[in-house]
């Protein structure tokens, strides 16, 4: 598989999980996806034109840990499901 097919294979893993409603951390994206980089699959995502939210927490010893979510409002999300072309 080529970089480019995991990445956009990651991208859809995220997607899909976000989907469903559920929140998902970096920490949760790179146990359950093997996605070291949750940040650029979300940007990748949002280009595409996909609501999703970034709520940003303070963890213990200063860490800032980014829990992401997406509107569950279907009217929001793109006509195109997997959103414009990359």
């Amino acid at each position: 598989m080529s970089y480019a097919e995991r990445i956009e294979s990651q991208n859809q893993q995220v997607l899909a999980y976000l989907r469903t409603g559920k929140v998902i951390t970096p920490l949760e994206a790179l146990e359950q996806f093997g996605c070291f980089r949750l940040a650029a699959r979300v940007y990748d995502l949002r280009k595409r034109g996909w609501p999703i939210h970034c709520d940003r927490t303070a963890m213990e010893g200063g860490k800032i840990v980014g829990h992401y979510s997406m509107a569950q409002d279907q009217g929001l999300w793109p006509v195109n499901l997997n959103g414009p072309a990359a």
